[in-house]
């Protein structure tokens, strides 16, 4: 995973698992909000969510929930939401640049 946070830009994988953990969430159900909201683009395979998660959780980004279930959940922290939005104004900075440059040449 090569979130470069220097840059502000973060794989998408990491941005959709951010977004996904706003509620609280278990390694499945975050696969599958990820699935649900690319429309199947995106589909992670559980070593790739797993190992994913790992990586976001030594970064303090997410952190797992206490909820005394079964199945692990995980909860984004105020450094992930940070981490979040900026990665937002990133990509609506990069739509904007892209619309007026395309926009213009059609």
């Amino acid at each position: 995973m090569r979130d470069n946070v220097k840059g502000g830009a973060l794989t998408e994988v990491s941005f959709y698992i951010l977004l996904a953990l706003y509620t609280p969430k278990h390694g499945y159900a975050v696969m599958q909000f990820i699935e649900k909201k690319t429309g199947g683009r995106l589909s992670l395979g559980a070593g790739t969510l797993y190992g994913a998660l790992s990586k976001l959780e030594e970064k303090g980004w997410i952190v797992p929930c206490e909820n005394g279930g079964r199945k692990k959940e995980y909860s984004i922290t105020a450094l992930g939401r940070e981490i979040a939005e900026k990665e937002l104004a990133r990509l609506q900075e990069l739509t904007r640049t892209a619309a007026e440059i395309i926009g213009g040449a059609l």
